[in-house]
């Protein structure tokens, strides 16, 4: 009967060491909130103010276009020939035309828009990848394992932010970005 205790409290040893090997400390968590970042930091709120300029500027031309082409398009519509003849084809072409410069303007104005959005993306990787090896080096030093983004939870104390920290250091590191577009590749020959 004792060596079968003995046998039994050996094979509990044996299972149990494997479950003791495996035991992990719990995991230390940091938040980052990237939209704070992205808003208080020295960079962001210069690219903030840069990308303002050019949006407003964009809704200003919108803005102009819609009033010059309404007006346009109500003065055409009066003068419209009710009888065909020289003046219906000079009024067409007067209508052709005008069309023509309107969809070069709403051309012009949809690369403006994509030329806004492609800086927009810009200024965004820019402080991202500024901001990912800050985040790094003040998650080695907290000793954590996780970094959370702050919309990816539901509850956290203020001492897991570490955004503040993180700010603070981007704009030592990058006080500037470029809020003008990427470059184009060059075409492949």
């Amino acid at each position: 009967m004792t060596n079968m205790f003995k046998s039994l409290a050996l094979a509990t040893t044996l299972l149990a060491t494997p479950l003791m090997a495996q035991t992990l400390p719990a995991p230390v968590i940091v938040i980052v909130d990237m939209e704070e970042i992205i808003s208080t930091s020295v960079a962001g709120k210069q690219a903030q103010n840069e990308l303002k300029t050019r949006f407003d500027g964009i809704q200003a031309r919108l803005q102009s276009l819609r009033t010059q082409y309404g007006t346009e398009e109500q003065a055409l519509l009066k003068t419209r020939p009710t009888a065909p003849g020289a003046a219906a084809t000079a009024w067409e072409t007067k209508a052709r035309e005008m069309q023509t410069r309107k969809t070069k303007d709403e051309q012009d104005l949809a690369k403006r828009n994509q030329d806004f959005e492609a800086a927009r993306q810009n200024v965004l990787r820019q402080i991202n990848e500024g901001a990912q090896p800050i985040i790094s080096t003040v998650m080695r030093e907290r000793g954590a394992s996780i970094v959370l983004a702050e919309g990816a939870t539901l509850q956290h104390t203020a001492a897991l932010d570490v955004t503040k920290d993180v700010v603070a250091r981007l704009d030592k590191a990058l006080p500037r970005v470029s809020a003008a577009p990427p470059a184009a590749a060059p075409a492949a020959k």
